[in-house]
């Protein structure tokens, strides 16, 4: 698996029963070994602008959707409703706009951002 994604992943210290938001889900790689430290009782929501990343994230993770562990969405964060929904932990990979406009990026996520939770964000151009 790749590192600079297991070592984002390790950072964020998802637990069992976690409710996870990754913005810009890709293949779903990342969201693969979320899953795995959920649990029975955690849940992960994936998003991303692609349907074709979505559709590869959701065929490479359907143990985890069947099981109700994960769901994957198409959708671009600034037009994405959640309604009332939290996460305890908010993961964005390689997001562009992140690092165009990172206040106004922090600011679209941390509307879902549960009290005390952590929001992880870092670009890297893909090498």
């Amino acid at each position: 698996m790749n590192e600079r994604l297991r070592s984002a992943v390790d950072r964020l210290g998802v637990q069992p029963g976690h409710q996870v938001l990754e913005i810009g889900c890709g293949h779903g790689v990342a969201a693969t070994m979320v899953c795995a430290r959920l649990g029975d009782t955690g849940h992960l929501t994936a998003i991303d602008r692609s349907a074709k990343m979505v559709e590869a994230a959701a065929r490479r993770n359907a143990r985890y959707v069947e099981a109700g562990v994960a769901e994957f969405l198409v959708g671009e964060l600034e037009e994405l409703d959640l309604g009332e929904r939290r996460f305890d932990t908010i993961l964005a990979l390689r997001v562009r706009l992140f690092h165009d406009e990172p206040e106004r990026a922090r600011a679209l996520a941390e509307r879902w951002l549960a009290p005390g939770g952590t929001l992880l964000a870092e670009y890297d151009e893909p090498g």
